[in-house]
């Protein structure tokens, strides 16, 4: 038996009953947490482009577009709503680095009102699609910052749509094989557009390309069903010989979702960002105001492309580790309102940012997972204020995110399409959704399809 075989016969296995209810519950807290940034992500220009793009279509409405008030075809969907929910790049982070929720749950969701799909039937399939994306990060065993030669997302969300998808359509294991083929021929995106509209997309066509492979394995299209272990398949391609495909087999409890589990992002912008963020916050009571800071240094691991000293958009923004601790520093917050073109572009942060000097140094490991950051501020009265950064609130290892401070997260962002009894509606179904009908589903869709 190959391991692509072997691998699909562990994924038709797995079923609601078999699952933990560790992986259920953060699940659930999951769902909530895409459906709020993905209503939040909808403000952003890129989005209104896509859906403009998408809607000029004429598809069919079977799905609803989140946050836009119309409907469109199934993988329009996906797509839409999948660079909804990446825009802000407000979703949680995955180790080895990846971004497994965008790229699975509109997936899901995309196929809810046509195939009567249950709450547990979305758990389940969100279950499996990260943890097909988890153990296809670890295989290729590309731990370090740059790599991976593709966007992770780009290179293993179509695989974890795929799954999902297949889930919710009651793949068999041979049909799940060829839509991993087919979903394997679609893996890629570039990180040369990071900080740029495009990157949204690679998290929306991962999902939509995904949901499609089993889509076409439904009516008997295939792909090579054995994917993972062939020459030039999966693992040679975009791995090489660090590639090792029996690890896929471990596919299954606690799984990834919990064990290592996900980092919950509390600021909306790339995840190393989160420690110059950190860093910045902790100095923020003792920097009186911009025109007493002389001298600003931050230590990095080596991380080229969050190294941007003026960000000339907000999109940029997100990726500069300058910028971030710029922000943090000054204001004592960094939320959604923070990453807009004005913002990047005010006076006062674009000659703070003439202080700033990055050091980048190769002894400390480029992963998020290990790295840390170093802060100094150097005052106008002659004081120099320090700090180390290990890590930002919820990272791996230390204590999650509290159920309170993630509530606060995801009522900002519901507030900004949706009115409160709404959002409160929307946050009540969402928190027990396993124990939603397929009515229930519809219910919780109508909400998030805002106006």
């Amino acid at each position: 038996m190959g391991t692509t075989t072997e691998l699909t016969e562990k994924i038709v296995a797995t079923h609601y009953e078999t699952l933990t209810q560790e992986a259920i519950a953060a699940a659930r807290r999951l769902v909530l947490d895409g459906l709020a940034i993905a209503l939040a992500g909808t403000e952003e220009t890129a989005i209104h482009i896509l859906a403009d793009h998408y809607r000029s279509f004429g598809a069919r409405g079977d799905a609803t577009a989140i946050g836009l008030g119309f409907r469109t075809a199934i993988p329009l969907a996906a797509a839409l709503n999948g660079a909804a929910m990446h825009v802000l790049d407000f979703e949680p982070l995955w180790t080895p680095s990846n971004h497994a929720l965008s790229t699975t749950l509109p997936a899901i969701l995309a196929l809810a009102e046509t195939h009567r799909v249950t709450g547990r039937d979305i758990i389940t399939a969100l279950v499996k699609g990260i943890e097909i994306q988890g153990w296809t990060r670890h295989s290729g065993h590309v731990y370090e910052h740059g790599g991976a030669r593709f966007h992770p997302p780009g290179l293993v969300g179509p695989l974890g749509a795929a799954v999902a998808a297949g889930h919710v359509l009651g793949l068999d294991a041979t049909a799940q094989a060829n839509a991993l083929g087919i979903a394997a021929s679609r893996c890629g995106g570039l990180l040369a557009n990071v900080g740029t509209m495009t990157k949204s997309t690679h998290c929306g066509h991962a999902a939509m390309l995904g949901l499609e492979a089993a889509m076409l394995a439904v009516r008997g299209f295939t792909g090579n069903a054995n994917v993972f272990e062939t020459h030039q398949g999966y693992g040679a391609v975009f791995f090489g010989d660090s590639f090792l495909p029996d690890d896929l087999l471990n596919f299954g409890p606690p799984f990834r979702i919990v064990r290592p589990g996900y980092a919950m992002k509390m600021f909306p912008s790339q995840y190393g960002t989160h420690f110059a963020i950190t860093a910045g916050l902790s100095l923020h009571a003792q920097v009186p105001d911009a025109a007493s800071i002389r001298a600003v240094t931050l230590v990095s691991p080596v991380m080229q492309y969050v190294n941007r000293p003026f960000p000339e958009t907000g999109l940029s923004g997100k990726f500069s580790l300058q910028y971030t601790l710029a922000r943090a520093l000054l204001d004592g917050r960094v939320g959604i309102d923070t990453f807009t073109d004005a913002k990047v572009r005010e006076p006062t942060i674009v000659d703070l940012l003439r202080k700033v000097t990055l050091k980048m140094d190769p002894a400390i490991p480029a992963r998020f997972d290990q790295m840390h950051v170093e802060a100094a501020v150097e005052l106008a009265d002659g004081r120099t204020v320090h700090t180390r950064c290990d890590g930002p609130p919820g990272i791996w290892g230390s204590p999650p995110i509290t159920e309170v401070d993630h509530l606060v997260k995801v009522r900002d962002c519901l507030s900004r399409v949706l009115p409160q009894a709404k959002a409160e509606n929307l946050i009540s179904l969402a928190r027990e959704i396993d124990a939603l009908d397929s009515d229930g589903v519809r219910e919780l869709l109508r909400l998030a399809g805002g106006a």
